[in-house]
């Protein structure tokens, strides 16, 4: 946590996730047209932003894109803010931005934990439920396998979907088509991939959630830092955390 306040120290930094917020998915030329300084030191301070997880960067053909990643900051609301404001800083992890016809999420985060450990984590219905609000995710866990989302007291799934490709315990990308209310519904099928990379001691955890409508409700990927954080919480301490959902059932993305 010590380099993501040091990232934030610096102003030029903090407008660099402005814009990344406002914008996501950008590449280097795109960003160095906004300031006043050369391609080297807007990239020195991307590499920064990268190292305290603050951003993500992704290959797309030739052109490395750069993604706000809004999990370090959840991560510090879950520790000192949600006690005292909750209603006004859940609104700092909530993203807008286009790429393209569709929108690209990504989320990073890293635990001390085996990548089986987390594999089991991500799958088991029953741990699923201690940090993904209650919802359990049942399936065979086979590449072309269905899986369902479901909660207690929902009479109907609240996300279905097909697993695309089940690698266990490295990666596990699926179709997601969100059935909780009518507006999710009428998003369509986007897609969620998690990757798992061991890093030392602990994993890098990326979920990456794309195929999103150009302008697709915040509702459908808003979640998973709060997801991705109570997923850290419960591998490395046992114990869960207080965050509340916001849509019926508490279950989202």
């Amino acid at each position: 946590m010590d380099q993501v306040f040091k990232a934030l120290a610096d102003p030029t930094r903090r407008r660099l996730l402005d814009d990344l917020f406002e914008d996501d998915g950008q590449n280097l030329e795109s960003l160095e047209a906004r300031y006043d300084m050369s391609r080297i030191g807007v990239s020195k301070h991307l590499r920064v932003l990268e190292e305290a997880g603050l951003v993500v960067s992704r290959w797309k053909g030739r052109e490395k894109l750069h993604f706000l990643n809004p999990v370090p900051i959840r991560q510090i609301h879950d520790r000192w803010v949600s006690k005292y404001t909750e209603p006004w800083a859940a609104g700092l992890v909530q993203l807008k931005s286009d790429l393209e016809a569709t929108m690209e999420k990504v989320f990073e985060i890293y635990i001390r934990t085996t990548p089986e450990r987390l594999w089991k984590a991500i799958t088991d219905p029953d741990i699923r439920a201690l940090y993904h609000f209650g919802s359990r995710v049942e399936s065979a866990w086979t590449t072309g396998s269905r899986y369902e989302m479901v909660h207690s007291d929902a009479e109907e799934p609240l996300v279905t979907g097909e697993n695309l490709d089940v690698d266990p315990p490295w990666r596990l990308v699926q179709t997601m088509d969100a059935l909780w209310g009518e507006d999710a519904a009428s998003e369509g099928t986007s897609r969620v991939t998690w990757e798992i990379e061991q890093v030392e001691d602990s994993c890098r955890l990326t979920v990456t959630h794309d195929q999103l409508r150009d302008g697709a409700s915040e509702e459908l990927y808003g979640g998973w830092p709060m997801i991705l954080s109570g997923l850290k919480t419960w591998l490395e301490t046992g114990e869960t955390l207080t965050t509340p959902g916001s849509l019926m059932y508490g279950a989202r993305p």
